[in-house]
């Protein structure tokens, strides 16, 4: 039997209590505010919503998240086109856009290599990084991937495997402490990051 009068919001509460940090408690507050609030704001947020489930979809070019095949950033000319930051997730791409200090092009991997968890390179949007390079109109790669056991794993085998094309690879500087996540960083470090990356020299034996 329902804990609660109404069954629908007891659906509600259960629903909202799926979202990642959200307690039974927690739900219970929100369902009662949407509730109270329930000709204006819930209105508003259904619609947010639904522009989520029906219009957001990946760019075809770097994997972000976008509302058509291109995604804002892409299609912004004023931007440096021949720099690309290499990134774990759109999360990263955010982060990054929000400390101001990066103004070229992205492309999202999807992830970071893990045999832990079962994700190989097979599994990151890297083939579409290579059809990038290809075009020859690269001349930085960045890699802005978070300093964890499992980064530095995914830098290694992208450093391996970009070395034959003719542009420079950099590391964000390590302001980012090891172990930790590229999202969680504070703004300020994650763009002084940015600014002072260095290069990555590879060697045949790397």
């Amino acid at each position: 039997m329902s804990q609660y009068s109404s069954r629908h919001l007891e659906y509600a509460i259960r629903t909202i209590g799926q979202l990642p940090g959200i307690g039974r408690k927690s739900a219970l507050r929100i369902a009662l505010f949407l509730l109270k609030n329930k000709t204006t704001l819930l209105p508003e947020l259904l619609d947010g919503l639904n522009g989520i489930r029906q219009n957001i979809q990946n760019c075809k070019t770097c994997h972000n998240l976008a509302d058509s095949d291109i995604c804002a950033i892409c299609g912004d000319h004023t931007r440096h086109q021949h720099t690309v930051c290499i990134v774990e997730s759109e999360r990263d791409v955010m982060a990054i856009e929000d400390t101001g200090q990066y103004h070229g092009l992205y492309h999202v991997l999807g992830g970071i290599i893990s045999p832990i968890e079962g994700v190989g390179p097979q599994d990151l949007n890297i083939h579409s990084l290579l059809e990038r390079l290809q075009k020859g109109e690269i001349t930085e790669l960045i890699m802005a991937i978070s300093p964890t056991i499992e980064g530095e794993t995914t830098i290694f085998y992208l450093g391996k495997l970009l070395k034959s094309f003719p542009v420079r690879i950099s590391i964000i500087a390590r302001g980012v402490s090891f172990g930790g996540e590229l999202e969680y960083a504070d703004g300020l470090t994650l763009g002084r990051s940015i600014v002072a990356r260095t290069s990555i020299e590879l060697t045949e034996n790397a």
